[in-house]
């Protein structure tokens, strides 16, 4: 996981995430990956427009930002 998220901030590459959070709600995000620490990281998420603060151990899947195809 913290190897996915270093190559992501050196890389400057987004990331979807689904997240589970202390009070047991489970959401996605989209995030650029800002700085990984020992336990947490810190990114920029694109759901609440904002820097966030998150605990790898609460992370349920990550990976590349799946691109959408929209047409025939």
């Amino acid at each position: 996981m913290t190897g996915l998220l270093k190559r992501a901030v050196s890389n400057r590459e987004d990331l979807e995430m689904i997240y589970l959070d202390d009070k047991g709600n489970i959401s996605q995000r989209r995030i650029k990956v800002l700085s990984v620490y020992d336990e947490s990281f810190r990114t920029y998420c694109y759901v609440r427009r904002q820097q966030r603060t998150f605990k790898i151990c609460n992370v349920l899947s990550m990976g590349p930002m799946r691109s959408v195809r929209r047409g025939a």
